[in-house]
């Protein structure tokens, strides 16, 4: 008989997401549920002392899911840009997180991309890494960018950062971030990566991300150095 195939990296990715969605509406532990000790009867034991170590351990904080990395969430608001300011200048950092539990936090109480002002710019960078062409990281590097529809990139949103920070690309340290950007026509989603040089490193993240999303469209790999010398006019090194 042929073994059942195993499921797509899409699938796990889309499944994770619903599952930890759901158990944070549920107000759930995301840890696994540890069996209840049985009860053993304590002959000679101090009932104030018992009672007590029961309160300490009911009072104490549920257990923490670490990330890999620590990520930052920045924002740029369209109301703080004007034409005279610097390309950047109004990128502010919003919350860094560490864990699992601080990512849903964060992510449950921000507007989606959807509900962002057009021209707004929201970032999820690894912390230490600002989302600038400038900075020492993002130097040589560039990005993979997918385009869709007004109002429908949500989805595409969450899957992205989930692959991200739960470190689902075999090339993830070439990662930097990721942000969407809110336009009147379109939102586009684009990964950010170090170095534009290493073809293999960013082809291998750039079929990946179409696998987690389900897309089946081309996208394309545009290096920083073309961006900022021309512009519009950059032309994709890789496509997918």
């Amino acid at each position: 008989m042929v073994e059942e195939t195993e499921k797509s990296a899409s699938t796990a990715i889309k499944e994770e997401a619903e599952n930890l969605t759901s158990m944070m509406k549920n107000h759930l532990n995301l840890g696994e549920v540890e069996p209840e000790a049985e009860e053993v009867e304590i002959v000679g034991g101090d009932p104030n002392h018992d009672a007590k170590a029961m309160a300490a351990a009911a009072a104490a904080p549920p257990p923490r899911h670490p990330l890999e990395h620590s990520w930052t969430f920045w924002f740029d608001n369209p109301s703080a840009k004007n034409k005279q300011a610097a390309w950047g200048s109004s990128i502010r950092p919003i919350f860094t997180f560490s864990s699992v539990e601080d990512f849903w936090s964060v992510y449950n109480n921000v507007h989606h991309p959807s509900k962002l002002a057009v021209g707004a710019d929201f970032h999820c960078f690894k912390n230490k890494i600002e989302p600038k062409w400038e900075d020492p990281v993002c130097a040589n590097g560039g990005k993979w960018t997918v385009n869709f529809s007004r109002g429908k990139s949500d989805t595409a949103w969450l899957y992205t950062l989930l692959a991200m920070i739960g470190e689902q690309f075999d090339y993830g340290d070439e990662i930097c971030g990721a942000v969407v950007n809110v336009r009147a026509r379109q939102e586009k989603i684009s990964i950010w990566t170090k170095n534009a040089a290493n073809e293999v490193a960013q082809v291998s993240i750039g079929k990946q991300w179409k696998e987690f999303l389900d897309y089946n469209e081309s996208i394309g790999f545009i290096f920083h150095d073309d961006a900022k010398k021309l512009d519009r006019g950059a032309k994709n090194r890789y496509s997918v």
